[in-house]
């Protein structure tokens, strides 16, 4: 293999990457402070001293509710290029496709509201 002028760039910027990524971790562990217990094990809250069980834990329903945000979200952000393009295309191919994925979108609707995702107070069964 010949090596050329654009095998040796992408070498260099990745090994260029790895140290710009690497350098600070490092520098990190081997520079930072290395005390434990007092108020560096406490939670921060704005710098007031927390008030009761502050590590108290949150029930899986509320991660459930975010991931679902969170991929119907994305979803919706596919939707916004298809419109802007959508003028340009000829046909009815483009309907259909959005249509389809609107489809699909909507099962995964009916899914999620047929396992009780949608329901707060009873438990998710996942």
């Amino acid at each position: 293999m010949v090596l050329s002028w654009l095998h040796i760039a992408i070498m260099l910027f990745l090994i260029l990457g790895v140290l710009f990524a690497g350098v600070p971790l490092l520098s990190s562990t081997l520079l930072a402070p290395k005390a434990r217990g007092g108020d560096l094990g406490m939670s921060y809250e704005c710098g007031i001293a927390p008030q009761g069980n502050a590590r108290g834990k949150f029930g899986v329903s509320y991660y459930v509710y975010a991931l679902i945000f969170l991929a119907f979200d994305v979803d919706v952000l596919y939707l916004f290029p298809v419109a802007v393009q959508y003028r340009l295309t000829v046909g009815w191919s483009a309907f259909f496709e959005v249509l389809l994925f609107l489809f699909f979108l909507g099962l995964a609707v009916v899914y999620f509201w047929a396992k009780g995702v949608f329901t707060w107070p009873r438990k998710i069964r996942l």
